[in-house]
Parts: structure tokens; sequence; C-alpha cells
């Protein structure tokens, strides 16, 4: 490819000098050698700035067939650098391809929507490796352009998943457009690699156990799951955030994990946390806390004394967190 660009490039610079020497021998004394070399270049590129001089039939005829091989020659200088951009291509997915086969235990992210983008963000912030499985041409430019392993293809089929290894895979989060893609993609997986940790998006809540039967590990609804996360918030704006702790060999594990401002909780100001009681109380632990000055204390000792200018982050199960929160001022 690279020998037949320089043949090309050789071709334009003879083709310029023939062009240049035809014009001041048919010009005669009045065409100096630059007019000569000028004339020959905007007959080549077709820019139509006029003539130097008048031309004669002589000089039409051998303009005539400058544009000619011109128009050739950059036929062929187009169609080889489309090829050299195709052999381009072809080498980067071939490349990429090759990385992807060697991935062990990855994840794949049916879908670059909205919430496929937020995962990829995330699990490549954590050094995860995983694949997104792309048809849309735009969103796959976008992803490799992120540095980030996409595999083109419709998730609804099985080539796409072979391509990214699902053999091999850890998880995966089908987040496409609908219910009924959804369903279908997680049926395939389950049957691909039944080992497979499925997580698996909804949007109708009467869909999540039909997702579940299908093989679904996992079902998030993000509008019921933002919508209540948004009201727990606005009922207790003590909770400053939440996080539900999701284990793939553990399905039936349901952790949470609050930050929670103390602010007004005079009961806890000054006491330390063995005698806050609040592990006793109400089976939670706290695992960090955010003091008002930006210092962050992670696993505090039980000898560590409460503030009620601190954020705690209290983890346990969700049933016995709302106990706790229930306590919490409105």
């Amino acid at each position: 490819m690279g020998n037949k660009r320089k043949w090309i490039i050789l071709y334009f610079i003879i083709l310029t000098s023939i062009g240049a020497i035809g014009f001041r021998l048919i010009g005669g004394n009045h065409w100096s050698l630059v007019d000569s070399l000028y004339m020959t270049i905007i007959t080549l590129s077709t820019v139509g700035y006029g003539e130097v001089h008048l031309l004669t039939n002589g000089g039409k005829i051998w303009s005539i067939l400058l544009i000619i091989f011109g128009v050739s020659g950059i036929g062929a200088l187009i169609q080889s650098l489309n090829e050299e951009f195709i052999q381009l291509e072809f080498f980067r997915k071939k490349n990429m391809m090759k990385e992807i086969s060697k991935l062990r235990n990855h994840f794949i992210i049916c879908g670059y929507g909205r919430m496929g983008a937020v995962i990829a963000k995330e699990l490549k912030e954590k050094n995860l490796d995983f694949v997104i499985i792309e048809n849309n041409k735009q969103k796959i430019e976008l992803i490799r352009s992120k540095g980030m392993f996409c595999v083109n293809g419709d998730a609804t089929s099985e080539e796409p998943f072979q391509n990214a290894r699902v053999d091999k895979a850890a998880g995966a989060a089908v987040v496409l457009d609908t219910d009924q893609d959804n369903l279908f993609v997680t049926m395939s997986l389950t049957t691909l690699n039944p080992d497979l940790f499925i997580l698996s998006r909804c949007a109708k809540e009467d869909n999540k156990s039909k997702l579940i039967r299908a093989g679904a590990n996992k079902v998030i609804n993000p509008y019921t799951a933002g919508g209540h996360r948004m009201a727990e918030m606005l009922s207790k704006p003590l909770v400053e955030d939440s996080i539900s702790l999701v284990s793939p060999k553990h399905s039936d594990l349901n952790l949470v994990l609050d930050e929670i401002s103390f602010e007004g909780l005079t009961k806890y100001d000054g006491i330390k946390i063995k005698k806050s009681q609040i592990r006793e109380e109400f089976d939670i632990i706290i695992v960090g806390i955010i003091k008002s000055t930006g210092e962050s204390i992670i696993n505090p000792s039980p000898e560590t004394i409460l503030s009620s200018k601190d954020l705690v982050l209290l983890m346990g199960e969700a049933s016995k967190l709302e106990k706790f929160k229930e306590t919490l001022p409105d």
C-alpha cells in the first residue's frame, strides 16, 4: 500500500513537470517558467482562476489533456487512501479482537445507552476488564475513541457474545432499550454460560419476575430505584447518599451502605462508638466517618468519639438500616 502511494505521488510530480514544460513550449517567449508552472497547477486542481495568458488552440488541447490525466490520478489517489483506511480499520479490529480473546473473568455490557455508559465509566475507573456490545456505528466510534473494547453486533444474536468471549466472562449487564430485548438476551446468556452473573434492566416492574425466571440474578428498575432513593432523601434529609451492595455469589444478600448526617442527633454527640449502642440496638455497623474538617476515618475504632457535625457511613441489611432511619428527624 505504501509503494502504491509513492507511485501516485511520483506520477503527480512527473505530470506537473511535463505540464509546465508543455505550456512553456506552446506559449513561447510570452510564458515564463513560473507562468507555466502556475497554469499547470490551476489546471490540475481545476480551481478555474483563469489563464495567465490567452491560450492558443494548442494550449487549450494541452489543458484538456492535463485535466484528464489529473482527474485520473486524483481518482487513483482517493481509491488508494480509501483502501489504506479500510486496511487500517481491519488491522485495528483484528488487534482488538485478539486482545478480547485474552480476557478472563471480564464483564460484558449489552447496549451503550445512558445506563450502559455509566456502567462502562464505573468499570473503567475501577480498572476492570469489560467488553461492550453495540450496533450503532456512532456509538461504536465513541466507545473505541475512549479506549474501551467494543464488539459490533446485535446483542439479540449469539455471534457478538462469542466474539466477546462470554464463555470466559464473570458477569453481564443487560441494559438494552426494551424489556423484551433484555428478556431475550438474558435467556440467551443463561444458555451460553450458565455460571454467568446476569444483571438486567427493566422498565416495567411487572417484568422483573419474568427476567429472574429467564436467568437474571438481579434486576434493576432505574426509575423505581431512583424514585425510591429521591423519596428517601426527601423524607429523611439527613440521608446524604445510599448504595446497595450486590454480591454475584450471594444474590439473596441485601446490604446497603448509607451516608447519614448526624446533624441534630444530639444523643450521639460526644459519645464513643462503643457506647452509642448503634450496633447492639440496630445490628448495623459504622464503617466510616467523614469529619467536618474533611478528614476521613475508615473502620473507626470503638473508642472513636462521634459528633453531630459528622457524616457517618453505616452498613447493614436494608431492613435494619430502615429501622435506624426511622429514628432520624424528618
